[in-house]
């Protein structure tokens, strides 16, 4: 059976394909724009594509959902549902897709509506956003205005490695129909966040609170108007507290990453 990872080449779905050559997969199709510059591992067919672009997808270079059996899906809300129907008219059976709730709801009803067997993996906070952290935690303090916000973080690779596990499953049944909130291993407040990271890079790292007005200032020359938003989900944290849960290890077997452990892994980033 074939496998196609769409957003071959983006955050999740490049490490979709190394997590699914390492359980064995040995028919992956990956759907990039530019396979010539994808560098995708020997034995994965690059089409070129994106699912952006429906059209691409039957175009000049032949049918991307030939053969395919099974697909991970990207998100990209403007075209899911032409994605979707393209999928199950060319006899796709089953689809894992990273979506969630809140203003992703829309993607995940779209997905649900699809008429296909369909996983939705609704991951939180990821631990690859605290590379903003970078020039802070350089400088051995950490300035937010939320001490009490928090979340229990999930590495982009944990997601990857469970859409490769539900894909490569032999009994999917179970999984269809359900969305998995993915988390990471604790939940930590805004503090406990810094001192991990100090701890994986072995330096320690100090969290002190600004007001709103300050940290909005500080963020917008990175983020523009997306600043009041993301500080507006901080501020919603404090009361609605995500619980953690260990569905990463129970779909894997492979515990989730701490912050502590991906900080460590990345200290790189964090170079004073």
């Amino acid at each position: 059976m074939t496998i196609l990872v769409t957003g071959a080449t983006g955050n999740i779905g490049r490490k979709v394909v190394d997590e699914l050559l390492a359980r064995g997969a040995t028919d992956v199709r990956a759907l990039t724009t530019n396979p010539a510059k994808a560098r995708l591992p020997e034995g994965v067919q690059a089409f070129p594509g994106f699912i952006g672009k429906p059209e691409t997808l039957d175009g000049e270079h032949g049918d991307a959902f030939e053969g395919v059996t099974a697909m991970y899906l990207a998100p990209y809300p403007a075209t899911a549902a032409e994605v979707l129907r393209r999928a199950r008219e060319a006899g796709v059976q089953y689809v894992v897709a990273t979506s969630g709730g809140a203003h992703w709801q829309e993607l995940t009803d779209t997905i649900n509506a699809s008429g296909l067997d369909v996983t939705n993996l609704g991951p939180g906070e990821f631990l690859e956003n605290f590379s903003g952290w970078a020039g802070q935690v350089a400088e051995g303090v950490v300035r937010e205005p939320y001490p009490e916000a928090g979340s229990a973080p999930i590495g982009m690779g944990d997601i990857a490695s469970v859409a490769a596990a539900l894909l490569t499953a032999e009994d999917r049944t179970p999984h269809v129909g359900r969305m998995y909130e993915l988390t990471g291993p604790e939940y930590l407040t805004r503090p406990q966040m810094a001192a991990q990271i100090g701890e994986g890079i072995g330096r320690a790292v100090r969290f002190e609170q600004i007001s709103r007005e300050a940290a909005e200032e500080m963020l917008r020359p990175q983020m523009g108007d997306m600043a009041s938003w993301y500080l507006d989900l901080l501020a919603s944290s404090v009361e609605w507290k995500q619980q953690p849960n260990d569905l990463v290890e129970r779909l894997t077997g492979r515990p989730a990453t701490s912050l502590k452990q991906w900080a460590a892994a990345n200290r790189e980033l964090f170079a004073a």
